[in-house]
């Protein structure tokens, strides 16, 4: 019994990578960024998902972006990092600033359902999670 419980518990710290993006562009009521809906979480937060095998953060961070949102983004500066607990394991999240380059339609799909364009202030109010408003500030 021993290795098989050895083996859950290396899979239980084995720390979940993912990348994500703050994504910005410039409209005619001044600059905004984008946030997403999940509702099989009923959560706003950032476009962000795991790690692909080979790939790196920022590879991530710009997949996830157009996986979620059908945008095309630049990377820009480091954002900064989000780190917790996510079904009894550590995850890792690093994010970067990012400028649209291409907005290519929202469709509302099962993992995400909306994409709001907002002002600073207002996905603050609107944003879910503490440490992804810390990162906004």
């Amino acid at each position: 019994m021993a290795p098989k419980s050895r083996k859950k518990d290396k899979q239980k710290s084995r720390v979940i990578q993912a990348g994500g993006g703050l994504v910005w562009r410039q409209s005619t009521v001044g600059l905004e960024i984008a946030i997403i809906h999940r509702p099989s979480y009923d959560d706003w937060t950032f476009p962000k998902g795991k790690l692909h095998k080979g790939e790196t953060w920022e590879q991530a961070a710009l997949r996830e972006v157009e996986e979620e949102t059908n945008c095309q983004a630049s990377l820009e500066d480091f954002a900064g990092c989000n780190c917790y607990h996510f079904e009894g394991r550590p995850k890792v999240v690093l994010y970067w600033h990012m400028r649209l380059l291409q907005d290519g339609g929202f469709t509302p799909g099962e993992e995400v359902d909306q994409l709001d364009w907002l002002s600073v202030e207002a996905a603050l109010k609107k944003l879910s999670y503490a440490g992804e408003r810390q990162l906004l500030k």
